[in-house]
C-alpha cells in the first residue's frame, strides 16, 4: 500500500510538471493520469513483464499510459467539456484524445517511469 502511494504521488507530481515544462499549462487531471499510469507501469512492466526484453515494456508502457489518456479523455474533455487537451489536429487521432504520434512518446516516457518505480521501490524496501 505505502509503495503504490508513493508511485502514485510521485507519478501525480512529476506528470504535470513535466506537462507544465512542455505546455506551460496542466490540469488536475493530468495529476490522476500520472499518479495511475505510473502505478500500471510499475506492476505490468517491472513486475509481471520483469523479463521481457526493453522493448516490448516500453510498447505496453505506451498501451497503458494510451489507455489511460483516452479514459480520462473521455472523462474531462468529452463528457465534462474541460477541453484539457486536444489532439484532433495530430495524425493518426482517435476522437482528439489519443494520437500516435504521442503514442510514439509515450513509448520512450517508458524507460524513465520504469526507472522512477525502481527508485521508489528501492526507496520503500530500505
Amino acid at each position: 500500500m505505502k509503495k503504490n502511494a508513493l508511485l502514485f504521488f510521485t507519478g501525480g507530481t512529476i506528470y504535470p510538471a513535466l506537462e507544465i515544462l512542455c505546455r506551460g499549462k496542466t490540469d488536475i487531471s493530468m495529476a490522476a493520469a500520472g499518479g495511475i499510469c505510473l502505478c500500471l507501469i510499475n506492476r505490468v512492466c517491472n513486475h509481471d513483464m520483469k523479463a521481457k526484453p526493453m522493448s516490448v515494456k516500453c510498447f505496453v508502457g505506451s498501451a497503458i499510459i494510451t489507455a489511460v489518456e483516452f479514459v480520462i479523455g473521455m472523462i474531462v474533455n468529452v463528457a465534462l467539456k474541460m477541453d484539457v487537451w486536444d489532439y484532433s489536429s495530430m495524425p493518426l487521432n482517435i476522437m482528439g484524445q489519443i494520437c500516435v504520434p504521442f503514442s510514439m512518446l509515450w513509448c520512450l516516457l517508458t524507460i524513465p517511469a520504469m526507472g522512477i518505480c525502481a527508485l521508489c521501490e528501492k526507496h520503500i524496501a530500505e
